[in-house]
């Protein structure tokens, strides 16, 4: 499993047709259904059998598509993950929109907490080399960091970051911040991990008025 650029999907799109059209369709409405199953009853307490039927296909149709519920969950995680970066590639022109970005995000997350634990165990347990699904979380951040680095596309933009901070390292810590403070609310949802987001980018990044301080 891998990311494919917005280019290839797009040169995909358009040489789908027939008998792959159809087959590409019923993966998706395989994939929807399996999502929402997830997100209502738990990955646990959804089988495959309820995920066809709410799919409308047979449970050996569904296994037709996908082997088995565990790599249903790492495509329901991965279309997720598309979805997400098209949506901050339209909304986020600059530095100055990413933190109402990203404190949105987390708080469409944690309308669905039974996909963002599901999420987190799945990351953890690709850390091993041999997991189906380790090179896709491999791939998966070394895009999320090559987006972001390409995010700051000039010099301007990178003035803005902190003194001493480089946009590589700033991409660490970007994943490194949303990661952690995902986990911490699954394990107590009561607390706010919004603000805290909303403050970590204006820790990061200079603000207009600090800008002009130092100018």
């Amino acid at each position: 499993m891998r990311f494919v650029e917005e280019g290839d999907r797009i040169v995909d799109r358009a040489k789908t047709r027939g008998p792959y059209a159809k087959t590409a369709a019923r993966r998706a409405e395989i994939v929807r259904a399996a999502r929402a199953c997830f997100a209502e009853h738990g990955y646990a307490n959804s089988s495959l059998r309820t995920i066809a039927e709410r799919a409308g296909i047979t449970h050996a149709g569904l296994l037709h598509h996908f082997r088995d519920k565990d790599e249903l969950l790492a495509e329901v995680l991965a279309q997720r993950d598309s979805e997400e970066w098209r949506q901050g590639l339209e909304e986020v022109e600059g530095i100055d929109q990413l933190g109402s970005y990203l404190a949105g995000l987390i708080q469409r997350h944690q309308r669905a907490p039974e996909l963002m634990r599901l999420w987190i165990e799945l990351a953890a347990a690709a850390s091993r080399p041999d997991h189906p699904a380790h090179t896709y979380f491999v791939e998966r951040y070394e895009l999320s960091r090559a987006q972001f680095v390409e995010g700051l596309p000039n010099e301007a933009a990178r003035t803005r970051l902190r003194e001493g901070v480089s946009p590589e390292s700033a991409a660490v810590l970007f994943q490194a911040v949303l990661n952690g403070l995902q986990l911490q609310w699954v394990l107590q949802q009561d607390l706010d991990v919004v603000g805290p987001v909303t403050d970590f980018v204006r820790l990061l990044f200079a603000q207009d008025d600090d800008a002009g301080d130092t100018a």
